[in-house]
């Protein structure tokens, strides 16, 4: 277990407490350390307070991978914001992605956990589809269709969450690689996909 301190939290804040807590201990024991009664533990209440909030663990769960949506979607905006070409837009998403799950340790595999597959809370369902028709937009402005842009989406996340992955894992340890380094790598793989993709589509 654990050795993190229990905290104070402000009175009628309880619930942003539980969530914010909740993702530390996501970030230090994965999915499968998820307790409610450890997230209680941490922020310093007893273990039926949370569900003054929440009704059950997944509720508690779900309201986490809501907020880790919904702070990746603004992450991805600013990142694209600051580019024009509509390929540096994407690549620059998949890079913020990757930036974004190496400092949360939260990324689609908390917004889209296993518990929560059939998920009955549409506050998720909401922070879940504007993330991804935000990336779908993305990649609509360099596809020729929707299988194209679909497709892309998906490679592009799954590349950016490896190598998000594989700096988290310590497997770029070896190399020296920074988490700088990592998101700028994310970013230029990215546009080499991006590219290949539509050189790929022109010919087809």
């Amino acid at each position: 277990m654990s050795s993190a301190m229990p905290r104070q939290y402000h009175h009628g804040r309880l619930r942003s407490a539980l969530i914010s807590g909740s993702l530390e201990l996501i970030a230090e024991q994965g999915l499968r350390g998820f307790s409610v009664a450890e997230v209680a533990r941490r922020v310093g209440v007893s273990t039926a307070a949370p569900y003054r909030h929440f009704a059950d663990r997944d509720s508690l769960l779900a309201a986490v991978a809501g907020t880790v949506a919904d702070e990746l979607s603004e992450r991805v905006r600013l990142a694209v914001s600051r580019h024009t070409d509509p390929i540096d837009q994407l690549a620059a998403a998949a890079g913020s992605y990757t930036e974004f799950t190496i400092e949360s340790r939260a990324g689609l595999h908390v917004i889209f956990a296993p518990d929560l597959r059939n998920s009955r809370h549409e506050d998720l369902h909401q922070s879940r589809r504007g993330l991804m028709d935000g990336f779908l937009e993305l990649a609509f402005a360099v596809a020729p269709d929707a299988h194209a842009a679909l497709e892309l989406m998906e490679q592009l996340l799954a590349q950016a969450h490896g190598y998000a992955t594989f700096h988290l894992d310590g497997v770029f340890v070896q190399h020296g690689y920074s988490a700088e380094l990592v998101v700028h790598k994310s970013v230029e793989a990215a546009r080499i996909v991006i590219i290949e993709h539509r050189q790929r589509d022109a010919r087809a």
